[in-house]
């Protein structure tokens, strides 16, 4: 059994005014406790995680892991959405993440994830921890606690995406009559650290930033047996997170099998 991990963090978004302070540390974070656990780890930070370099690294993990193989893939930084053209999504909007790019008009688009992810072996197991926002209301915060570094990071479509392109595809979308199809996306077991119609944090914890959510995970993790389960880790996170100065809701969207997979870890058990 081999363990790969990615850990992307971008806190440098040139072009929207909307930098973050938190998610290169998420990712060094992230990274010292993948290494800890014995996974060979890549990172992508600032401005060499542009779109080109995060799909063909995390095109890279998917298709090196092979039966029973663990691979972790972390992503901190902002989110948005695109008006969706396939007709897949109940709001007529497709979530995505934000590369150090994404001025030039080019998220990540979760279809874009379901297709790389959808290339995993038949039992390998493949997991996507995002502390992002996935949603119309995509926003990190600086802690209420610290009001001099508080700031509304928002980063809605026409931040990044050209006017006339925007009101066009919008107006497709609005023009579509189609019922949205939707599709199964359990192709990874997904920890996200809010839900799509919450925001995710930028924090700070002993004068040092983080994404909120990243920080408890990391917390609960370590306080956790080795032969706990990702459902017992969420339920740790969900007994600090959503709090009075971080109101956001951690997920974890996946199979009932998924969610009983050992943390971090594999088995021959399962899928």
């Amino acid at each position: 059994m081999a363990k790969y991990s990615l850990v992307i963090g971008i806190n440098d978004y040139p072009g929207t005014g909307s930098d973050l302070s938190g998610c290169v540390n998420d990712a060094n974070d992230w990274a010292a406790e993948l290494q800890r656990r014995g996974f060979d780890t890549v990172g992508l930070i600032d401005e060499v995680a542009t779109k080109a370099n995060i799909v063909r690294a995390m095109g890279d993990l998917v298709q090196q892991l092979e039966y029973r193989d663990v691979g972790v893939i972390t992503f901190s930084g902002h989110g948005t959405w695109y008006p969706d053209q396939d007709g897949d999504e109940k709001d007529r909007r497709d979530e995505a993440i934000c590369p150090h790019d994404i001025f030039r008009g080019h998220p990540i688009l979760d279809d874009e994830l379901f297709e790389i992810f959808s290339q995993r072996t038949h039992g390998a197991r493949l997991v996507f921890i995002s502390d992002s926002c996935h949603s119309g209301t995509l926003q990190r915060f600086a802690s209420p606690l610290q009001e001099d570094l508080r700031k509304v990071r928002f980063l809605p479509p026409l931040a990044w995406l050209d006017e006339d392109e925007y009101e066009t595809r919008l107006a497709m979308e609005y023009a579509s009559q189609a019922a949205p199809r939707g599709r199964p996306r359990k192709t990874a077991l997904v920890l996200a650290g809010c839900k799509d119609t919450e925001y995710s944090y930028d924090a700070w914890f002993g004068g040092r930033p983080n994404g909120a959510f990243t920080y408890v995970a990391l917390a609960a993790l370590k306080k956790l047996p080795a032969e706990a389960t990702f459902a017992e880790w969420h339920r740790q996170i969900r007994a600090m997170l959503p709090s009075m100065d971080y109101p956001q809701t951690p997920q974890l969207d996946g199979t009932t099998a998924q969610k009983r997979w050992p943390l971090l870890e594999s088995s021959i058990e399962g899928d």
